[in-house]
Formats: C-alpha cells, structure tokens, sequence
C-alpha cells in the first residue's frame, strides 16, 4: 500500500516536542524520510529512540533555529542524509512569560521573536533553493495567531507574523508549485501548554487549564496526534490546491 508521503523527504523543526514528534511518526508512517531537528539533544536523542521502528529513515539534528548557519546546517545535513527536500515542517517556538506589554522583559520579547520569527524566515530562506517542484512548506502558528489575550505581547506578536511571512512565502514560491500554509493549534495538552497555563495560572488565580478550556467551543485540549492529522495533511498531496490558508486545529476556540 502507497503511504502519502512515500520517499518524500521532510524536516521537521521542534522535533522532539509532543506535536514535532508525532507529526514526525505521522509522516514516516506514511513513508517519509525525516530529519528531526530540536535544540537539545537529549530530548531529541529520547525522540529517536521512540522512532526506532523506522531506523534507516530518519536522522538528528541538534541545531539552534534562529541561528543562520545552524539552519544551513541542518538543511545540508537533509539534503545529504536523504537528498532533495519536499517538506519543511517549522514547528519549533517558544512560549515567554505572561506579563503585561510595559512589564514584558525586552531582551525575552527578542527571544521570542528570534525562535518563533525568524527561525521560519531562515528555514524559508535557505530550504527554498534545495527544494523540489511540488514540495510543501508548513510552518507552525497558534490560535492566537488569528486572535490575542492580555499578557502575551511576544507569543501573539510572532504567531501573527508568521502568517504573513507563509502568506508572502505562498506567493513567491507558487511558480514552482511549492505550497506554503499555515498550521494553527489551540491548546494541546504538553508540557509546553502547561508552562504557559502555569503562568496563567499564576496572573489570574485561577487554574490556567480550566480557563482555556471555558474557552474552547469542544471543552478540551487537543492530542498531539490530532494535530498532526492537520500537519499530515498540509504536508500530502491532499492538500494539493491549498496555499497561502491558516488551518486551525484548536477545538473551535478561535471562533
């Protein structure tokens, strides 16, 4: 049975987190092959060893995101290990903190900005030219991509620019028929969520979970496997005619 994905060759960004994990497993399941990249690696080493039923298909790479010769490294070592790419998956971000705009710390604004902006920028910038025809670009924002709450200036302000860096991306590159589009999740329950529900928690008095999800029209958090259903899809010929879009994956919570 043909996978969707088969001896397609994908990077994955963010890799060893709950949703670059199971998208990774998501595509090799459907026949890819993957280079993980994340900037620790022990957690991305941990992550391989979950993947082990598809050694030969997939490689590490521990790599600083935001740094440019971090990415052409990372890209070379795709390109090497697999060959020519045909999906870049930037998923890798960062949260901050929960504070008000004239309290946000300005040294961790540009962090925020660097991991969660200017990665994708970097990633686009130099995937592009060792791409295929037809290939997929998918890069990872968040519902308050498309909406914003008090206390956070830096997560909202980069999850909003990212979209109209893919939109800008989706434009450029439609002649060669390479798509780029927009992966925007709600709360998932991870660790990452529950750092930035323990800030909230911790603004507000009340449990951060809980008042997400009174937000949330499905009254719950996302599995990361759900969302990667989405990423999947984005990153397949089932998305064939879509580019330039944000999908939202967050339970309705932007509605």
């Amino acid at each position: 049975m043909t996978g969707k994905l088969d001896g397609k060759v994908c990077i994955v960004t963010g890799a060893a987190g709950s949703l670059g994990l199971a998208s990774t497993d998501a595509f090799l399941a459907e026949g890819a092959k993957v280079l993980l990249v994340d900037r620790d690696e022990v957690p991305l080493a941990a992550a391989g060893k979950t993947l082990a039923r598809y050694e030969g298909r997939f490689a590490l790479c521990a790599a600083d995101v935001s740094d440019a010769a971090a990415t052409k490294n990372y890209i070379a070592a795709a390109v090497d290990s697999f060959g020519k790419i045909d999906v870049l998956f930037s998923n890798a971000g960062i949260s901050g903190i929960i504070a008000p705009i004239a309290q946000y710390p300005e040294e961790l604004f540009d962090r925020v900005m660097a991991v969660n902006v200017r990665a994708s920028f970097l990633a686009i910038k130099y995937a592009e030219p060792h791409m295929n025809d037809g290939g997929s670009i998918v890069v990872t924002s968040s519902v308050v991509g498309v909406t914003s709450d008090p206390g956070i200036c830096a997560y909202a302000t980069s999850k909003h620019a990212v979209i109209g860096l893919a939109r800008t991306a989706a434009k450029e590159l439609a002649a060669r028929n390479i798509r780029v589009n927009v992966l925007a999740p709600g709360p998932i329950d991870n660790a990452f969520q529950k750092n930035i529900e323990n800030g909230i928690t911790q603004a507000t008095g009340h449990d951060g979970t809980e008042l997400l999800d009174s937000f949330i029209p499905l009254h719950r958090h996302a599995q990361a496997a759900e969302v990667a259903k989405m990423a999947l899809f984005l990153a397949s010929n089932d998305s064939s005619y879509s580019t330039g879009s944000v999908f939202m994956a967050d339970g309705g919570m932007h509605v």
